[in-house]
């Protein structure tokens, strides 16, 4: 992409955590910020540098169960409200607590954090194809993207606020091993959306999911299968291409 006058892009990405690949999902987003020559990152495992954020024009978030101490979520939630962006993927809003009688908690700690993200993730279902359907095909973000089926994390979550929803997908039954396990309503459930915070936004979108064969240690040494989940989809890195152009042309409108 050519570059606009030399005005730069600054980034902060946040990219760790756990039962994730995590190197897969940095790298492959490097990749992607490096094909907008605007675009300068910075790279870090958690989000202790607010000063590093508050300099960046927009934050991207690849993250399970990293929840920011509760000064970095009122700063992130300020940062965000004064007008910048948050491209937020995945396991961004979720925090993992694995009980002894083998189901995982997803507890509801982080108020400020899930406030500002828009929704906190509670279970999924077993990895399976699902259909991604649009809920505004006409925005920008999604426009000429037609549904498609993936193989990914179901994301079950609750929803604080109003969200504007670009992309969805229905599931109701029960989920097993979920301590929130019960989700009887046929109701679509977002799957990406603009969450507005004061000035800015928040553009959260939860596909994404990726392990490789040691991202369970402890709790399994050794995972069978590699999975990729969306990582396999032309729509997937069409989605995150234009999340991030949509990012970085509004740093520099508001430059």
């Amino acid at each position: 992409m050519a570059g606009a006058g030399n005005r730069t892009v600054n980034v902060h990405m946040v990219a760790a955590g756990k039962y994730h690949d995590i190197d897969f999902a940095r790298l492959e987003l490097l990749k992607l910020l490096a094909e907008d020559e605007r675009i300068r990152v910075r790279v870090a495992p958690d989000y202790h540098d607010l000063d590093g954020i508050r300099a960046a024009d927009f934050l991207i978030t690849y993250t399970c169960d990293l929840v920011p101490e509760e000064d970095e979520q009122v700063a992130l939630k300020d940062y965000i409200a004064s007008g910048k962006r948050w491209f937020a993927l995945h396991g961004t809003n979720a925090i993992l607590k694995f009980l002894e009688d083998g189901r995982v908690d997803a507890p509801e700690t982080a108020p400020v954090l899930m406030q500002t993200l828009g929704t906190q993730f509670l279970a999924h279902p077993p990895i399976q194809p699902f259909k991604v359907t649009l809920s505004d095909p006409e925005h920008e973000l999604v426009k000429g993207i037609n549904e498609f089926e993936t193989d990914d994390e179901l994301y079950l979550c609750r929803v604080h606020g109003d969200l504007h929803r670009l992309l969805e997908t229905r599931f109701h039954g029960d989920v097993q091993g979920w301590v929130h396990d019960q989700w009887p309503e046929d109701e679509p459930r977002p799957v990406y959306y603009i969450n507005r915070v004061g000035e800015g936004e928040v553009l959260y979108l939860n596909l994404g999911h990726c392990r490789g064969h040691y991202d369970m240690q402890p709790i399994v040494d050794y995972y069978p299968e590699v999975e990729r989940g969306s990582w396999r989809r032309e729509e997937y890195y069409e989605l995150l291409r234009r999340g991030i152009r949509y990012c970085a042309d509004r740093a520099l409108a508001a430059a």
